[in-house]
């Protein structure tokens, strides 16, 4: 009988795995250091194959640490820094460029000659963001520009791109062997490519950008009835164990501290200090510079 749930948070700097028993309560945690890249000033990366290898790692780790089975998992999920941008390929998994940590500045031409030829409004508009180096459409942007590799296989059909959690969900789901290529709503909220009412890629900025339509991950709840994929028997967990729950990490950190009422507000401190309030069902704009972005959907 399934017991347990598993999460598995991938952040900036670790990546823990997580298991809860049916109280809630944790019963065993393991957790691994990743390589911080800084190829020039302001430019941030992360080698995306040794954040699957420590995942498989702290999953494994845990499980025997506690003594549970791969089998006594009822489900997994995943947290994950945001806006971190991974492009591979769909038929080997190896990627054609370190993933552009959110951090990273490279974009800022890109950005800035999106917001000369276009304004800021055509963006934030739709997406609910302005246009900034933080965000992972114009990370995109620069690999197909700077990755001929990519570039072209993006055109045929052969590149997939996703934030973090798509990059775990398809190894986790069994990556060049059926591998599930999804997003959930919270991370593909912070692509800017995105629209936020529609919760749809959105097909104007993707022409803006050049993107191509195939590579992109199919955009699902962040708590989901419908299973994604399973966990395959080769990687950590050696047991298909359901996977359908993935949430950026600060939307994850909402949840997590229930802020579930229009108004509730929650605090969280880790490499930065991020306040997010829960504005309710209707899309609020701010006044002041603050940015609109889903919290979550539980389906």
């Amino acid at each position: 009988m399934a017991k347990f749930i598993g999460a598995v948070d991938q952040g900036t700097t670790s990546t823990r795995f997580i298991l809860f028993d049916h109280r809630g309560e944790i019963v065993g945690a393991e957790q691994k250091e990743h390589r911080q890249i800084f190829p020039k000033s302001g430019w941030v990366e992360h080698d995306p194959v040794e954040i699957w290898s420590n995942t498989q790692h702290v999953i494994r780790t845990a499980l025997a640490r506690a003594g549970i089975k791969g089998s006594e998992l009822a489900a997994i999920g995943v947290t994950n820094q945001r806006e971190t941008t991974v492009v591979w390929d769909k038929h080997t998994g190896q990627p054609y460029f370190n993933a552009i940590v959110w951090q990273c500045t490279r974009t800022d031409e890109i950005c800035r000659d999106l917001v000369t030829h276009y304004g800021q409004e055509a963006f934030e508009s739709k997406t609910g963001l302005p246009v900034a180096t933080y965000f992972s459409g114009p990370k995109l942007r620069w690999i197909l520009d700077n990755v001929p590799e990519a570039e072209r296989a993006g055109r045929n059909g052969d590149a997939l791109f996703g934030t973090v959690d798509s990059w775990l969900v398809w190894w986790l789901t069994g990556g060049p062997q059926g591998g599930v290529h999804v997003t959930d709503v919270t991370n593909a909220s912070r692509t800017m490519l995105m629209d936020l009412d529609a919760l749809e890629w959105e097909e104007s900025i993707l022409r803006v950008l050049n993107i191509p339509r195939p590579m992109l991950p199919r955009i699902v709840p962040s708590s989901d009835r419908r299973v994604w994929g399973y966990t395959s028997k080769d990687g950590p967990l050696e047991h298909p164990v359901p996977v359908c729950a993935a949430l950026g990490d600060q939307q994850a950190a909402l949840v997590g501290q229930t802020c579930f009422e229009k108004g509730e507000a929650k605090n969280t401190y880790g490499t930065g200090c991020f306040l997010l309030m829960n504005t309710g069902s209707v899309r609020v704009r701010s006044r002041h510079g603050l940015i609109t972005t889903l919290g979550y959907r539980l389906d």
